[in-house]
């Protein structure tokens, strides 16, 4: 057949990239288009570009080989619940006379309300004043020293402030020789964890270091003598398959940790005391909440160990900052903390009434849980939109900027997809996705407490601090 004799096609498949005004055109025609999203990396900021461009090129291979190791320990080690002890008695550097509170660093001047009150109440709870006019005179003169506990190998949630004598869980990777700490989880209520420095606030601290911290060390005796130190993480993969994200939903897996603990429950008697823990067990729904971030942290010490990563090992908030960690750098990257968003509220409260997000709580994402688990959670898709299909775009979007699906965390609506895991900071700042974080929300200055919850979203600019960073220790290759 000659040239001139060729027919033209009456049909084509077209892929448009880029405008999608362009695809619209075409499917209004009556063709067949696929629309590719695409846009110059980070907005076609020229230094952005360049450093990723960097990233991804010469130093990529030794960047892949750190990750692959980062993955690996994130994944694959199972820390357990060892013990129950005073913080004073087991966190690195925490002083006599010294509180630590979430996200980065920052003096007393700048603290907001919520943890200004969580504060005081714990000043109160430590005995270092008699009230909370006192206590804030204490606070104030800067005779109480403030730290992240993020750099005691601790993470707290939300607003709570921890003194020496707090209860915490230790979470043991020994894979790693890494510990991770965080507190015993307050409860519902009038709780400093949420914002408050009431009475009961005080005496909601002091019951946790008297009465339920000494039964929860015998439960877990008992525990260990019975079946061995509790594997965190396998219980928290089976709290994913019954619906839990294991950070704004804990129902599940704290139902799976009661029921073990029953048997060791039942024999602490009838007295007083016991009476009074076993109706806090009851009401705490988040109980597992802090044993989890606990767990993960000593993962996310573990992949600090490794240099030369791209992956985000610190993400977290003290509701005026906002900071992320990158690799084995203990560098904080700091910007403003975000709003929650997404929100749902108490009957009379808005946006308006809303502190900024506040918590170490982000850590879980950091391992696949929380946001990354969204997708099996129809508590948390209530907060994403109201549909399954909003939590799984949510789900959707952390695997865009993750590295690898967890192969323990799986979701049994996705075909038993393992979770998005290991945030890679290169690919936060080239697509823009920031991880979302479930959370709840305090009032920002009533010290009403809580009054909702929703998802917050990580800001951009802590991420291309930490983009530019890497760069600049790779300047001279």
């Amino acid at each position: 057949m000659s040239v001139a004799q060729r027919e033209l096609p009456t049909e084509a498949n077209i892929i448009n990239l880029g405008l999608p005004l362009f695809a619209e055109a075409v499917r209004e025609q009556g063709a067949t288009v696929t629309h590719v999203d695409w846009g110059v990396p980070s907005g076609s900021e020229p230094e952005v570009v360049a450093a990723l461009t960097r990233s991804y090129g010469v130093r990529s291979v030794a960047f892949d080989v750190a990750n692959a190791e980062v993955i690996a320990r994130l994944d694959k080690a199972s820390p357990m619940l060892t013990g129950v002890a005073p913080a004073g008695e087991v966190i690195p550097r925490l002083g006599d006379r010294m509180l630590l509170h979430a996200g980065p660093p920052i003096e007393y001047g700048s603290v907001c309300d919520p943890l200004r009150r969580s504060m005081r109440a714990a000043v109160v709870a430590e005995g270092w004043a008699l009230d909370v006019e006192s206590a804030e005179s204490l606070l104030a003169s800067g005779k109480v020293l403030l730290g992240a506990a993020n750099d005691h190998d601790t993470v707290v949630p939300m607003a709570t402030a921890l003194g020496p004598t707090t209860p915490v869980w230790v979470a043991d990777n020994r894979e790693a020789g890494t510990r991770g700490f965080a507190p015993v989880n307050q409860g519902p209520g009038e709780v400093p964890w949420f914002g408050r420095e009431t009475p009961a606030a005080v005496a909601r601290l002091i019951f946790l270091r008297d009465i339920a911290q000494p039964r929860l060390a015998r439960i877990l005796e008992g525990l260990a003598e019975s079946k061995g130190p509790l594997d965190i993480m396998s219980m928290a993969a089976q709290g994913v398959q019954m619906g839990d994200d294991v950070h704004m939903r804990t129902q599940a897996t704290t139902n799976l940790l009661v029921r073990e603990m029953l048997p060791f429950i039942a024999a602490l008697g009838d007295d007083a005391g016991s009476l009074e823990f076993a109706d806090y067990l009851s009401k705490n729904h988040l109980f597992y909440l802090t044993i989890a971030m606990a767990a993960a942290k000593s993962l996310t010490l573990s992949a600090q160990q490794v240099p030369g990563s791209t992956v985000v090992t610190s993400m977290a908030r003290n509701g005026t900052t906002f900071g992320v960690k990158i690799g084995a750098s203990q560098v904080w990257h700091i910007t403003d903390a975000p709003p929650v968003a997404d929100a749902l509220y108490y009957a009379g409260f808005s946006d308006r009434d809303a502190a900024l997000d506040i918590g170490d709580s982000a850590v879980l994402e950091l391992v696949g849980l929380g946001g990354a688990a969204a997708a099996g959670s129809p508590a948390v898709a209530a907060f994403l939109g109201g549909s399954m299909a909003d939590a799984a775009r949510a789900t959707d979007e952390m695997t865009r900027v993750c590295l690898a699906d967890s192969t323990r965390f799986k979701i049994p609506v996705q075909g038993f997809r393992g979770t998005p895991l290991a945030v890679d900071v290169r690919k936060v700042v080239e697509t823009g996705i920031r991880p979302k974080v479930t959370t709840g929300i305090l009032h920002h200055s009533s010290g009403g407490g809580q009054i909702g919850a929703g998802v917050a979203t990580a800001p951009i600019e802590g991420f291309r601090a930490g983009l530019f960073a890497l760069d600049d220790d790779g300047a001279g290759m």
